[in-house]
């Protein structure tokens, strides 16, 4: 079957901002100011002990498009859409700033700089600019929260540090200290240029303006919906409190601060700016406050965003153990840096797969944000909450005037853009495997609050019901995964296509070939489309959800719909128990239509873990899975569970979902081993996946999925759900 994914679908006037030179500070008031700020913290720097360069983030763009993998690591905090690295101790001419920014023109990632704002510094007295590459082993180094550079040299002591203010600003701060013994006459600089694209329209998009405050980049209009998106109220800027003065030449520019600072021995300046990356006029006037804020007072901004980072960490790494804080802290980085706050038809902040991947950079995915959440709740209960209910903002309600049939679904995908505005990545055609019902369940349970549960529970209980309203086939209790009625499911083919993704599953062997039955109502009308078998994960997530819908109900006060959706869920357990495990091969499978028995021949595939995980298995069950999923010959390879058992004829350790390692899918096997009863399986084979996982316990970035005969990382790198499930299995553990 051709390779098909989710992956490749999309394709069939300014607001001052500021740079402060704060008053130079003696050496014995910076370390007395030092001292609150530790006592104010509690442990001051002491929580990010040890979680120095979790991800590497060194290196500098070659190119304003990234690869559709970009090899770089990015941080970003807060929901911005643009993101930075840091340079590496061998790029001389970029040193003293950080690396991009990398941003998101509405849907995908773009590199406006190699380091857009180059720090530096001009002593008056010599004539000469402080040469920061003389410091032969400066300190660059990414920290949760925080990116920093110090060098030493000259005499000088010269740091930068970069955080976010809030969800379209970073906030700089630039902290010079005189070590030397004889007083200096210092004036900072700023410098930059663009990194452009080789092609029009996007070549000619941006350009540079000098501004009172500093420099802004400003956007022609672009609506290039499949790589590049902008609009003339786009705006990158970069701007100073205290007075600076800006030239343009062409592609570069260069700020400097009209007053010299002038430093005794021991003393230091600090200067302060604010980088902000805006879609709409609207953002950066609503943005404003928090812009002033920061240039007014850096150091309380900086604490701000450091007590989070705290929390954050407090919560995450809780039962974690000290050998496996650093990933944990990385999983932790990565959810952060993927998050994205309002803009366009995206209504909620919550989580894209994978900032450094052009796919999914700018987006949010059904079953990606179920699984996303559910980790996120532990350190942020509210962007977890946001996560879910993003998708919710966009569920489909009886009064849709195109496609009421659907009323309760949830897309599968929502962008900045939607279809009915041009938006390509945008998808109707399908939805994902109803995992939301566990999120919310598990988001109530780790700080949610009651309220997100009445709100979420009725939205739930249309989501469960549109399964089986549109995707039961033959009214049997049995559900398929399916297309919906949408102009791009205009074949048979593309409805096939359709119902693959809807699995989450895209190129699964058991998909190869299927067939595709149209559901009709009543009268007659076609309501979508099923595949002709019935999934035993999507049946078996179907069961979980009763379950939790019954315990949202009793929580809500109401034992009755608790009682009834209960007894749902026995008789859909018996029906997956009877119909998709064989006895012979000791392994869950879908099934044939009208309650046909498994369907073996297309081999076993991971999502017959899936009963083990929902608690549909009886225990004889249970231990035939358990056999499969510890046998080396099947599931139990190097880098263990495949989404294909090694000794299948479509086993391919390099196919996507035809082999590789999915850590949400090993993560719901080996949760399922433990609550049956086999926790040496469930520990070793965590163990075991953590070890082997190419730079997963190095510095390298989470990635989508892994070669299970060597472990090494495959397709996108720094993946949220990934890194969810590290984060699971490490607190588990």
């Amino acid at each position: 079957m051709k390779h098909l994914s989710r992956r490749q679908f999309a394709a069939s006037s300014l607001v001052p901002l500021g740079a402060a030179v704060l008053p130079a500070v003696p050496a014995h008031a910076q370390d007395r100011a030092a001292t609150t700020a530790a006592s104010a913290h509690g442990s001051g720097e002491s929580f990010r002990d040890g979680l120095s360069d979790v991800l590497d983030l060194h290196g500098l763009p070659d190119a304003a498009q990234p690869p559709g993998d970009n090899p770089l690591n990015v941080f970003a905090d807060l929901g911005a859409w643009h993101a930075y690295g840091l340079p590496s101790a061998a790029d001389h001419a970029y040193l003293g700033g950080f690396s991009g920014p990398l941003y998101v023109a509405e849907e995908y990632p773009w590199y406006l700089s190699r380091a857009f704002t180059r720090f530096g510094l001009d002593d008056e007295r010599s004539a000469r600019a402080v040469d920061l590459s003389a410091d032969a082993s400066p300190l660059l180094e990414a920290r949760p929260g925080v990116l920093t550079q110090s060098y030493a040299v000259d005499g000088l002591c010269v740091t930068v540090e970069l955080r976010y203010a809030d969800n379209r600003t970073a906030l700089v701060r630039a902290t010079v200290q005189n070590r030397g013994a004889r007083d200096r006459t210092l004036r900072a600089h700023w410098t930059g240029s663009l990194l452009r694209h080789t092609s029009e329209p996007v070549r000619s998009a941006p350009s540079l303006h000098a501004t009172a405050d500093g420099v802004a980049v400003r956007f022609a209009e672009v609506r290039s919906y499949k790589d590049f998106l902008t609009t003339a109220q786009t705006r990158f800027v970069v701007a100073h409190a205290a007075p600076v003065r800006t030239t343009v030449h062409g592609d570069a520019y260069r700020t400097t601060a009209d007053r010299s600072a002038r430093l005794a021995p021991g003393a230091t300046a600090t200067f302060a700016w604010a980088e902000s990356y805006t879609f709409t006029d609207a953002e950066r006037r609503a943005g404003g406050p928090a812009v002033r804020e920061a240039l007014a007072h850096p150091d309380r901004v900086a604490d701000r965003a450091d007590r989070r980072w705290q929390l954050y960490l407090s919560r995450a790494l809780d039962s974690v153990a000290d050998g496996r804080r650093r990933v944990a802290a990385k999983a932790v980085q990565t959810l952060v840096t993927n998050w994205r706050s309002p803009a366009g038809e995206l209504r909620k902040d919550g989580i894209t797969p994978s900032l450094t991947n052009t796919s999914f950079a700018g987006g949010f995915w059904a079953w990606d944000s179920w699984k996303e959440a559910v980790a996120t709740a532990v350190f942020d209960p509210g962007l977890a909450v946001s996560t879910i209910e993003s998708m919710f903002d966009h569920q489909i309600t009886a009064d849709s005037t195109d496609r009421p049939q659907d009323a309760g679904m949830v897309p599968d995908a929502l962008f900045y853009n939607d279809i009915r505005h041009g938006g390509l990545n945008w998808n109707e055609r399908n939805s994902k495997p109803p995992l939301a019902a566990w999120a919310v369940w598990e988001v109530y349970g780790r700080g949610g609050g009651r309220t997100f549960l009445r709100r979420m529970y009725p939205k739930l209980r249309a989501y469960h019901a549109w399964w089986y309203r549109d995707r039961d086939h033959d009214g049997n209790g049995l559900a398929e995964y399916g297309a919906t009625v949408d102009p791009a499911n205009d074949s048979t083919e593309q409805r096939r296509l359709a119902a693959a993704w809807e699995s989450g599953m895209d190129n699964a062997p058991r998909f190869d070939g299927a067939q595709v039955l149209a559901n009709t109502d009543r009268s007659g009308h076609t309501v979508g489309y099923s595949l002709a078998q019935q999934s035993v994960d999507l049946n078996s997530f179907l069961y979980a959800e009763k379950r939790f819908l019954a315990r949202m109900a009793a929580e809500l006060g109401w034992p009755g719909e608790a009682k009834d959706l209960d007894h749902q869920a026995d008789a859909l357990r018996d029906r997956i128990r009877a119909h998709t495990y064989d006895p012979a091969t000791g392994f869950f499978y879908d099934c044939g239509p009208d309650g046909g028995g498994p369907r073996t021949a297309p081999g076993k595939g991971i999502e017959g873990a899936v009963p083990l995980w929902a608690g549909v298995a009886s225990a004889r069950q249970a231990a035939g899975a358990r056999a499969a999923l510890t046998d080396p010959a099947q599931f139990a390879t190097p880098m263990p569970l495949p989404t294909v058992a090694r000794d299948s004829p479509e086993f391919d350790p390099t196919g996507y979902w035809r082999g590789l390692v999915w850590l949400d899918q090993a993560y719901f096997a080996i949760r399922g081993l433990s609550d049956y009863g086999y926790d040496r399986d469930a520990r070793a084979i965590r163990e075991q996946l953590l070890q082997h996982a190419e730079g997963l316990l190095g510095d390298g970035p989470i990635r989508e999925n892994y070669q299970p005969l060597t472990g090494e990382g495959r397709n996108s790198t720094n993946f949220s759900w990934s890194a969810a499930f590290v984060l699971e299995m490490l607190r588990d553990g």
